[in-house]
This record gives C-alpha cells, sequence and structure tokens, in this order.
C-alpha cells in the first residue's frame, strides 16, 4: 500500500468516525426527552420513556411517577389505569421500583424477626417501622402471631420526625444494643433502652431508601414483589392479603 493509500485510508476512517459522531449528536438534539430532562433537578434521560398514551412521557425517579406531554408543557401526578383490564399501571411502575431496592438490602442491615424453626416462611416483608408510632407498636405487639403463621418481618427505620429528633436517637440506641430484637420489643413496649454509641448505624440509609420509595407513613409493610401492603393489618389479614396477593401474581404468570 502506498503512503497516499494509507492517508485515504486514514481520512475514511476519520470521515466513519466524524459521520458516527455527528450522527450521535443529532439523534440526542432531536431527542425530545434530552430536554425535558434538564428541566427536572435529578431526573436523566434514561428516567424519561414512552407511556401507553401516545404523545405523553412517563418520568419514574425510583417509586415517583409522573406523566408529562413530549413538549414539556403539561405534567400529570397521579395513577394511569388501563380500563380494559382494570389494573393500575402506575402502581405496577412504582412497586417494580420499590422491589428493586428492596432486592438491595442487606438482611445483616436490619432487624428481623423469623418464624419458629418448626414453621416453614410462607412470606416475607419488610416494614419500615417507628418505635413512637402507635399503629407500629400493634403491629410489633402481634409480632409472634404474625411469624407463627409463616410470615418473616423485615424491620427498617423510619423515624418520622427526622434526624436528631428523639425517635431518631431511640432508633439508634435499639441498633447498638447487643440483642436488638429484645431491645426493638421494649422501645416499643415504652421502655428507656440505652446503649453504648456504636459507630455509623443504618437509620439514616433506611430513612433514605424510605423517602426514595414515597414513604408517607408508618408501618409501611412491603412484599418482596414491592407491593405496598399499606399500614397495621391484624396477622390473620395480613396472612389473607399475602396470600391473595401471591394467587394473583401467579395466575399473571
Amino acid at each position: 500500500m502506498s503512503i497516499n493509500s494509507g492517508c485515504r485510508v486514514g481520512s475514511v476512517v476519520m470521515a466513519v468516525v466524524l459521520a458516527v459522531c455527528s450522527a450521535s449528536a443529532l439523534a440526542e438534539e432531536s431527542d425530545p426527552r434530552v430536554k425535558l430532562a434538564e428541566q427536572f433537578a435529578g431526573v436523566s434521560v434514561e428516567d424519561i420513556k414512552d407511556s401507553p398514551i401516545p404523545g405523553v412521557y412517563e418520568v419514574a425517579v425510583g417509586a415517583q411517577v409522573a406523566y408529562m406531554t413530549v413538549d414539556g408543557k403539561y405534567l400529570l401526578r397521579g395513577d394511569l389505569y388501563d380500563l380494559d383490564t382494570n389494573e393500575n399501571l402506575t402502581e405496577g411502575r412504582r412497586s417494580e421500583a420499590r422491589a428493586a431496592a428492596i432486592r438491595n438490602l442487606d438482611t445483616a442491615e436490619m432487624i428481623v424477626f423469623s418464624p419458629p424453626k418448626a414453621v416453614p416462611v410462607r412470606h416475607t416483608v419488610t416494614v419500615f417501622t417507628d418505635i413512637d408510632c402507635g399503629y407500629c407498636r400493634k403491629f410489633h405487639d402481634d409480632i409472634d402471631q404474625i411469624t407463627a403463621r409463616g410470615v418473616e418481618v423485615r424491620y427498617l427505620f423510619f423515624p418520622r420526625t427526622g434526624p436528631n429528633q428523639a425517635s431518631w436517637r431511640k432508633a439508634e440506641m435499639v441498633w447498638c444494643s447487643d440483642d436488638r430484637q429484645a431491645a426493638l420489643t421494649d422501645a416499643k413496649a415504652g421502655e428507656n433502652v440505652t446503649s453504648e454509641p456504636c459507630g455509623e448505624t443504618p437509620v439514616a440509609s433506611h430513612f433514605g431508601i424510605g423517602e426514595q420509595i414515597g414513604l408517607r407513613g408508618t408501618p409501611g409493610v412491603f412484599t418482596d414483589g414491592g407491593q405496598y401492603i399499606g399500614g397495621y393489618l391484624a396477622p390473620d389479614e395480613l396472612l389473607q392479603t399475602l396470600d391473595q396477593l401471591d394467587s394473583a401474581q401467579a395466575a399473571a404468570n
């Protein structure tokens, strides 16, 4: 190959590279999601996807879901239903985000109450709890009945009043206790739990996850599939709800 032909090959390669870069830049410029993402802090292009409605995007950051017109003029916060199936499409999207967040959690960073050894685990729930919340205490009063029905409870802390408040400090005291299960039970019974500081605790992380998935109150009970069951349910009602959700999921698959 001559020097001139080598130069021509180099020129062709450069031209191809420039063409690819130009095409990528053009595609980015022609994608309306780029400008839409710039309007909202914390929103990336990947967070904006087509919705079932033509001309409307779904904007999802974690479990926070909204809908926006392609021109960026209108934003709707609310649930989208498929009237043919009566399916809440927005809740389905939220559940996916919650399930992903739950899967990333380490049980070593939770306080777990498991069924007795003779009882097989039928369901697992992740519960965001506030030590001073009345219904959280009521839920925990039933913990032995819940686990006896084959439901494993994985507690995360969500002190509703926020950092540097009494409930937050109680949660950290519980976490730093030698026996966290006993300390949590005592704290929920209104007893004063004290312990030596043990360094960084997962309370702030738990609180952040609760905010990320849109938690509004405690106890916040979630399935492994990310479905939000709600607040307090009596043990039999909780088991029945979990069984029904499993049956519905099996039927959908």
